[in-house]
Parts: C-alpha cells; structure tokens; sequence
C-alpha cells in the first residue's frame, strides 16, 4: 500500500475504486477527461467472502473485470492482478477501496455514565463507521448480572471503553473493565482470535486497566481520552484508532483481506465511515450544513453536519424489507395510511409487509403497491430522522449559558445540534429513494419525511458512489469532490418550505424567480406547488413570509437567495412546519391527493388502480 503522502496527484489520470458490500461488489472508474475527473465506468460482481471461494478479492477482481469489458481498457493481467501504474491504454494510477462485507464493523462500546462518556464513545464508533451493538453503562438500568450475561452474548469484533475525565475519579472506571474482562466477551472471528480492546478514558486509570485485561484473551490498545473534561469531546484519536483495529485485526481475519490490503493505495474503510468522510468533506469544502440519509433493507443510517460537526446514527430496526414490519409496529398503520390516498385493506396490508420480509429483493408490481411500499418509506425516514435528532447533541452534563433579555438562565446540555432551518443540502441514498420511477418521488420522500425549513436544496446519489469517493478524499480529495459534484450528486432541485402554522387558504408567503421573469404567485396555507427550473439553472428567489412564518431570515422577514434547480425543479411547500395532515380519513385523503397533483407525483403512470382515481 502506497502512503497517500507519496502520491504525486497531478500524475493521477486514472483511479479505480470499489466497495465490497454484503453481497455485492460495486466498481467504478474515474479519469482525467479534459483535465477534470469524471466517473467513467462502473461494474459489479457477486461479493465472494464466503465459501466456495472465502477471498474477497475474487470479487473485486470480477467486478474490475466487468469494468474491463465495457470500457475496451485492459485492467487486469494475465495472473488476474491489476496493472499499475496506468500506461495509455491500460492499468490505473490508484486503487481504493471500502467494505462492508461479512456484517461490516460491529463493536460494543461502554462507559461509566449513559449520558455522558457512554455517549460520547457511542459517536466516536458510529462515526468510524460501526455498528453499536450495545452501549454498556454503570447507570444503563441493568443489573450486573444482567449486563455480563449481555456481553458474553455479543460477539463484536471489538470494545471501546471510555470513562471518566482527566484526573478524575478511576474507581467507577475500573469497575467497568471488571465488568467487561470475567465476562471474556468471544470474539466474531473464534477463540485462536484476541479480542481489542480500546480504552479511551481517565489517563490516571491506565495502570488499572492494564492490570485487568492483561491476564490474556486481550489485545489491549490505549488512547487519549475520548471526554478529557465535561466540556470537551476528543473523538479523533479514537476514531483513528477503531480504523487501525480495524485494519490490522477485523480485516486481517476475514477471508481474503489480507491480500487486498496489500494491493490498495490507502487503508480500507467501513462503508458507512467513508459516507461520512465525503459528506464532511463536501460540508467543509462548500461551507455548508448538509443531512444524508442512506435507506437499507435492515438499517436505515443519517448522516449530519451541522456548525463543523459531524454526527451518524444507524437505526437498525428500520429499514424497507427485512425490518420492514418494525417500522409498522413502531410507526403504526395508521400512520403509514396517512400518506395514502386510496382504500387499502389494511389485513391485505399486513400480508404485503410479511412477503417482503420473506423476498426482501422483491420490487412493487403495481402502483398501489409503491404508493405503500413509499408510504412505509416515508415512517422509517422519519423515525430514523428523530433518532438521529435525539442523539446529534450537545454535550450532556455541560452547563451552558445563554443570553436571554438582559438576564443569563443556564440550561442543561444534550440539547440537538439539527436545525432544519440552517440545513443546505439533503442527500438521499438507498434502493427506495435511489431507484424512484421518477425522481419527483424521491424528492417528495425527502421533504414528507425530514420537513426541511426555509431554503434547501435536494439532491440523490447516482449509483451509491459516496463510499468510493469518501475513501478517496483522503488520497485525492480534488478528484473526489470533482466526481461528486459531477456525477454522484443528481441534483433534484430545491425546497422552499415555511416554518410556522396557520389557517387553510390564508396567505403562508409569496415568492418571485428573476423579478418574475420566470414566474411569480403567492402560496396559501396547505398548498403545495412545483416549479420548472432545470438542471445547471439557477434563478434568484425572493419570498415573504406572512405573519407568523419563517423561511429563514426570521418570522415575516422577507429574503432574498440564489437557488439552483434539478431533474424536479423547485417545490414551494406551504403545509407549514412541522408538518400535519388531517386526522380525519377522507380530509387526508384529499390533502394527499392534492399534494400528488401539485408536484405531478407519478407523472404518465395510469390515473387509475383497480378502478379507482389516483
């Protein structure tokens, strides 16, 4: 593997990157086309983790293949290794690549309290791209038989331990170890593997931490505290050392890894961590607060930015085909009905969500079956969204101060850091989203269920290429934002919605584009209305509010902005926020069916399903 410090970027023209997920092996190509990268090709094999082949590699050198084949460029030899450096017509300058593959990172995270350390070790796993399979906690409500029996039922591929800050009390922290090491949690990998061990707590407590977890089974690693004092979170040596466990343990005993490392030009990424790197890095690049959502057939993952900050959560029992009926139960149906606007029998339902547990690849055959399958869509966002909210915090157990009048009142932290009116990008990502027969339907998942404020511009990853390029901005970050702006973002347009409530037909606010050049009207309370501007066209928005209602210079203020369209256009939303639909049937119904009207939801898709109106 080449340090990325050691390559020379400006002779960089060709990058091959993949991402070897659970089951499938995605590959992508990217060169230098008139002095600008450009995601060329893309390929994709069978992930090949498990018997009879158990090599990973295997995969990736067949979707590399598939490249090979519809680009006409030869990329891999004879002895089926890939050629570098690159030459005019064959080979790449860089290899990359991320992986999820065999269950992708699982880890178990503890702390002394719920609230404050526990959580802080929590946002340094998810943020390096694992899954939390528990957080362990002296305060977490179980008793400590109870939580023993807890740990040596989880096989993660490694533990984060945190506790205390900096010359604090060591005590409780100990105990935790105590807790941890008798329990002799077994590692995914089987007994021939030691278990790591990160402790990322009160410095003074090391001693003691060396002390319980060096009786053997462990592979013990030390580094800086992850919440020195209460007011500070230092999650980047931590998280840096979760990649490197990662590296040298996690992926060294799964099948075939070892010779992959050996071939990239920069070190393998979680899938998820690598999302979050690009995201951070378009975030810093353009100067703006951006949410990316990424919905899966089991786990549904938000990303956030927001003021520098970076936050991800994974809700793992709400996603569109295995965990499809747990966002039934948790939403409820009569939740989920309330974005339909046809008579749907409910047991008939229920039977739909059962066979989409049980053919998880099945796609809707009818409209009525997408305008469902959309509507579960919508709960799930949404419930992963408030989770996301609830953890995405300020610290907790910080006293903060605020001015209020002339007077200071002082707050407990653990207050959310997502402000929907400061959002500037929502990236959507996943089958469901992705994959939309029209991208209006992707657009309208996306404002139902995250309620953006104000001024929000829209966008979908093309070909779910954010994991390649996440991993590659830390070799090239020029070629990746390059790509991503260029080809991963498709841009669906923006979102004008006002925050505040009001009554039906009464005025919410009015807007012009170009002084009305290019249209002009005033939005009633409830309305909803879509906009053509198209793709690469941008236009100068003016609205003002009504009393009462706010788009993002403040309630009845009026504000200017430049906004830039897409394959959608601009969608002015006037339902006010936070966003209701009439409990009674019929009245939502109606308000559904309008909604799908304004925006031209299905577009030339039939206006009837089984005999009746859409």
């Amino acid at each position: 593997m080449t340090p990325p410090s050691q390559i020379n970027t400006d002779a960089v023209n060709v990058i091959l990157a993949t991402d070897c997920g659970s089951t499938t092996t995605k590959a992508i190509m990217i060169e230098k086309v008139d002095g600008t990268y450009r995601q060329t090709h893309r390929g994709e094999a069978p992930t090949t983790v498990e018997e009879p082949f158990a090599n990973v590699t295997v995969g990736v050198i067949n979707a590399l293949t598939e490249i090979q084949e519809v680009s006409g460029r030869r990329l891999i030899d004879d002895e089926g290794h890939i050629i570098r450096p690159a030459t005019a017509d064959a080979g790449c300058d860089i290899y990359i690549s991320t992986s999820s593959a065999g269950g992708g990172l699982q880890m178990m995270v503890a702390g002394v309290v719920r609230e404050m350390t526990a959580a802080s070790a929590k946002r340094a796993a998810l943020g390096a791209g694992a899954i939390v399979m528990d957080t362990i906690a002296a305060n977490d409500r179980r008793r400590p038989h109870e939580q023993i029996q807890r740990i040596r039922e989880l096989r993660p591929d490694m533990v984060l331990i945190s506790g205390g800050t900096d010359g604090g009390d060591t005590k409780k922290v100990t105990e935790i170890a105590e807790l941890i090491a008798p329990a002799k949690p077994r590692p995914r990998f089987g007994k021939s593997y030691e278990l790591p061990i990160i402790f990322a707590g009160n410095t003074d407590t090391r001693p003691e931490i060396e002390r319980v977890f060096g009786e053997g089974g462990f592979d013990l690693k030390i580094t800086d505290n992850l919440r020195p004092s209460l007011e500070r979170e230092n999650l980047g040596p931590a998280r840096d050392m979760i990649h490197d466990v990662f590296l040298e343990h996690v992926m060294a005993h799964a099948p075939g890894y070892d010779t992959l490392m050996s071939i990239t030009d920069a070190a393998i990424m979680p899938t998820p961590g690598a999302v979050g790197d690009i995201l951070q890095t378009i975030a810093k690049g353009r100067g703006i607060n951006a949410v990316g959502v990424d919905i899966g057939g089991a786990t549904t993952d938000v990303f956030s930015v927001f003021d520098g900050t970076f936050n991800r959560t994974v809700s793992a029992n709400l996603g569109m085909s295995y965990s499809i009926s747990n966002v039934c139960a948790e939403a409820t149906m009569p939740k989920i009905l309330r974005w339909v606007h046809l008579d749907m029998d409910e047991r008939e339902l229920r039977n739909r969500v059962k066979n989409k547990m049980i053919r998880p690849t099945t796609i809707p055959q009818s409209l009525e079956a997408l305008i469902f399958e959309q509507a579960v869509a919508r709960e799930a966002l949404r419930l992963a969204y408030q989770q996301h909210k609830e953890f995405a915090t300020t610290l907790k157990g910080v006293q903060q101060q605020r001015t209020v009048g002339d007077t200071f009142s002082q707050e407990a932290g653990g207050e959310t850091l997502v402000d929907n009116m400061k959002l500037d990008l929502l990236v959507a990502s996943g089958g469901v989203l992705s994959h939309a027969p029209r991208m209006h339907q992707t657009a309208m998942l996306l404002i139902d269920a995250f309620e953006p404020e104000g001024i929000t511009e829209l966008a979908k990853d093309s070909i779910f290429m954010m994991p390649h390029l996440g991993v590659l901005s830390s070799v090239h970050p020029q070629a990746a934002m390059e790509v991503f702006e260029k080809d991963c973002l498709v841009y669906l347009g923006t979102c004008v919605a006002a925050k505040g409530l009001g009554k039906p037909g009464k005025t919410c606010f009015s807007w012009s584009l170009d002084s009305g050049a290019k249209g002009s009207g005033s939005m009633a309370f409830g309305e909803l209305q879509l906009i053509e501007l198209g793709v690469d066209e941008t236009a100068e928005l003016e609205v003002k509010p009504a009393r009462g209602f706010d788009l993002g210079a403040g309630p009845g203020k009026a504000l200017t902005q430049k906004i830039r369209g897409g394959t959608v256009g601009v969608i002015l939303d006037a339902r006010g926020r936070s966003l209701s639909l009439p409990e009674e049937r019929s009245a939502c119904r109606a308000a559904v069916s309008n909604a799908i009207e304004a925006v031209d939801l299905y577009g030339d898709q039939p206006a009837k399903v089984d005999g009746r109106a859409v």
